[in-house]
């Protein structure tokens, strides 16, 4: 199970998520991640959240997490 320091985090609050994005956003912030790249990665369903929380939690940088964790390119069909 992944464990989060809690921070207070700016618009993020205890109770219900108002949409996946914001859920996925708070939940970077509270792990440490930098505003700009946590909500880079909150509107990218390509990667995945819980493998970049495992990540961090375990000391990786979340610039680091986000190149290891990040979706392959995908091929456009001629």
């Amino acid at each position: 199970m992944t464990l989060h320091k809690s921070h207070a985090v700016p618009g993020c609050t205890n109770g219900p998520p108002i949409d996946v994005q914001t859920w996925r956003r708070c939940r970077l912030l509270e792990a440490g991640f930098p505003a700009v790249l946590a909500e880079a990665v909150a509107v990218d369903p390509g990667f995945d959240l819980h493998a970049l929380l495992q990540l961090v939690d375990r000391g990786c940088p979340p610039a680091l997490a986000v190149r290891i964790v990040a979706p392959l390119p995908r091929e456009v069909a001629p």
